[in-house]
């Protein structure tokens, strides 16, 4: 990644400059169109100021920084600003009253940047894994319209919706994993170490087995013959599936298998519709244009399929067609979206309606996670009733037998 200077006018016609990093111009062209500025002129730099170095030790043991602090962050810069301090003085503020290491390289990092004569954008632009690609934009854009008090607002409330739902998605799944997780244990332990136990009495006393009993028990042979053949499968199969997912078609097409998923399904498009609509606000709110608002919407809603369909809508709008009309064909909305969206375009309040259109989806979203663990709870007392009655018959049921069989001879 190298450093690009760049020139270029706002909406209002004003002429701005500054400075980005990325791998190419043409990334910076669209960095720059995504915030809403049409680029005059993009000149290589040099190369990116790096990220101060650190014990690799100390970087080892030392706590990353995480949504939380991320969250904690933004709330703290947003008061800072609606107070009227300088953002150098906040970030040295900020940096002086933690102890929280990773945070006090990063403070100082940004601190840095803008020392140089960076943006805050491009400054937080470095550090992808803190600061995502709809936060980067954001900020930007607060930048040249001047209402950067007003995107640390809406980004704090936009960061506590996200670890909001993903708390509750980690409670309502912490059962139902903890139930698979000792099922597998089981499954391991009878296979490996019950049944050839049973195997070993069956063969002592050459008795005629049923067929269910055969198929456990050459199941279990074949598991504890061919175990570290199933390991190293099974780390292969893992890297190939991430692998596959690393690859826009993998990532792609198994995030439009996710919201075919018979309970998960509806949960997960919920909630990215939700992000997007609360995200399409917020861009729309701070002054972006819609078309540009798309683009960078696109690359938060973390699921493929549905970035597709955005850009399928911000092709349609470019086009010159309404915003309900491409939203009807991107075929995700219920028809009341669709509704508040017609309505929206045609009162000039769409960033009003779409922060409703987020309310109602985080709701009907919060809703389904609730029921989610109750939705669950059947199809694993299924599973285990099943695992239980196959165990019976092929297991239990030739010991009941060959006792009886034995007490058939003991008394005659």
């Amino acid at each position: 990644m190298q450093a690009f200077n760049w020139r270029g006018r706002n909406n209002r016609g004003e002429l701005l400059s500054g400075t980005l990093d990325a791998e190419h111009a043409d990334a910076v062209a669209a960095q720059l169109m995504a915030g809403g500025v049409i680029p005059i002129g993009i000149s290589p730099a040099g190369n990116s100021v790096a990220s101060p170095q650190t014990d690799w030790w100390a970087a080892l043991r030392a706590r990353p920084v995480n949504d939380e602090d991320c969250l904690t962050l933004t709330r703290q810069l947003y008061t800072l600003q609606k107070s009227g301090v300088p953002i150098l003085r906040s970030l040295a503020g900020l940096q002086a009253s933690t102890e929280h290491s990773a945070l006090i390289a990063l403070l100082q990092d940004l601190r840095m940047s803008l020392d140089q004569g960076r943006e805050l954008a491009t400054a937080m632009g470095r550090h992808p894994k803190v600061f995502g690609t709809f936060y980067v934009a954001m900020v930007r854009v607060g930048e040249m319209t001047g209402r950067l008090t007003e995107v640390f607002q809406r980004l704090g409330e936009h960061l506590e919706f996200e670890l909001d739902i993903r708390a509750r998605i980690k409670q309502a799944l912490r059962y139902p994993i903890m139930v698979v997780v000792a099922m597998a244990i089981a499954l391991i332990i009878i296979n490996l170490f019950v049944l050839p136990k049973f195997a070993a009495v069956f063969e002592h006393f050459h008795a005629d087995l049923p067929l269910m009993t055969r198929i456990l028990l050459g199941f279990s042979a074949w598991t504890v013959r061919w175990w570290p053949a199933l390991v190293v499968g099974t780390v292969i199969a893992a890297f190939a599936w991430r692998s596959a997912l690393a690859t826009p078609s993998g990532r792609y097409r198994w995030d439009r298998l996710k919201l075919r998923l018979p309970i998960a399904g509806p949960i997960v498009l919920k909630a990215t519709l939700a992000r997007f609509a609360r995200s399409f606000s917020l861009a729309s709110r701070s002054g972006v244009p819609i078309s540009q608002a798309m683009v960078v919407v696109a690359q938060t809603v973390d699921n493929a399929f549905i970035a597709g369909r955005i850009e399928q809508m911000r092709a349609g709008v470019e086009r010159g067609e309404s915003i309900s009309r491409c939203a009807a064909a991107a075929g995700v909305f219920t028809p009341i979206v669709l509704q508040m969206i017609a309505v929206g375009e045609e009162t000039g309040e769409l960033d009003n309606l779409m922060s409703e259109i987020a309310d109602m989806y985080e709701r009907e979203t919060d809703y389904a996670i609730k029921g989610l663990s109750a939705a669950i709870e059947p199809i694993l007392l299924l599973i285990i009733g099943c695992l239980v009655l196959v165990l019976a018959l092929g297991v239990f049921l030739p010991l009941w037998d060959l006792g009886q069989a034995a007490m058939g001879r003991g008394a005659g």
